[in-house]
């Protein structure tokens, strides 16, 4: 009963900011909820957590630059908010627009392939504007992602989604695992967040510490022998962003599955820290993405 109420109360407030923030134009609605979030944010228990995560994570920041990165992790976070009621005014190829596309020649090469392609991306930037490029290329992506717990929040997040920024959006968890499957072996192309911390996944090195990492992307790729694509989004500055689609990942394929799925997602894991140490800031801290240390 209780945390059917909070459900309620938190669906009606984040419905009231996204009914705020359609109103407003789209620079403004992204400022605005940046600059909120970059004053209350480091205000919230959970700020500790990111704090500590950073740290261990890249010591050899000073305390000044550890402090500067997580205020930026914060303001980059309320401005993904304030930009989801205007997904759709994104657009990547625009003469001038808000997004610039490096890469744009593996397109082509991407909507050939037979059988389809996974990508995979991290919470970097503005990661809903990731898939921009390929939808927008007519390359029909289904978004893996997981959802939020209250249901309300879930709901209005995929309507402002839309059928724009990817063809269908499936829930991490038990249905949208065989809804995943399914689509890969009717040769779907299918796009993953990989840096979030899974139980039941497998040790992987991140940033010099094991992290629990989901194996889903390497299975699929060995099982289906499909190739891999890393996306990569920078926030530049503002709401103008550069979407980076690089060469197909290599992996190993030999008789050890499941030393070829390890090895594979430390090349994922390894790339995506690559990304994160560019731009600290730019990267979700907040998650529980290691196992609890004193």
């Amino acid at each position: 009963m209780i945390k059917r109420l909070r459900y309620n109360v938190e669906g009606a407030c984040v419905s009231a900011l996204f009914a705020l923030f359609r109103l407003l134009p789209l620079p403004l609605s992204s400022l605005m909820a940046g600059t909120v979030a970059a004053i209350l944010g480091p205000l919230l228990p959970v700020h500790a957590r990111a704090q500590k995560n950073l740290s261990r994570a890249m010591p050899e920041l000073s305390p000044f630059e550890t402090k500067r990165a997580l205020a930026e992790m914060w303001r980059n976070l309320g401005r993904v908010v304030g930009e989801y009621p205007h997904l759709k005014k994104f657009r990547a190829f625009e003469p001038g627009g808000r997004m610039e596309v490096i890469g744009q020649e593996h397109l082509e090469t991407i909507k050939k392939l037979p059988h389809g392609a996974l990508f995979f991306t991290g919470h970097i930037a503005n990661w809903e504007t990731s898939g921009l490029p390929l939808v927008q290329s007519s390359i029909p992506i289904a978004f893996v992602y997981r959802a939020p717990n209250n249901p309300y929040v879930d709901r209005l997040i995929c309507r402002a989604r839309g059928k724009g920024i990817t063809e269908n959006a499936i829930a991490k968890g038990a249905s949208g695992a065989r809804e995943m499957v399914r689509h890969v072996r009717q040769g779907g192309y299918t796009a993953m967040l990989v840096d979030q911390k899974m139980n039941d996944g497998i040790a992987v090195p991140f940033f010099g510490r094991d992290a629990m990492t989901a194996p889903a992307l390497a299975q699929l790729a060995l099982k289906y022998d499909l190739p891999i694509w890393p996306v990569r989004t920078e926030r530049i500055k503002g709401c103008h962003f550069r979407v980076t689609i690089y060469p197909e990942l290599k992996i190993k394929r030999s008789d050890d599955s499941s030393g070829d799925v390890a090895e594979a997602m430390g090349q994922v894991n390894r790339m995506l820290e690559g990304w994160i140490r560019e731009r600290p800031g730019q990267w979700l801290w907040l998650h529980n993405r290691w196992p609890t240390e004193k």
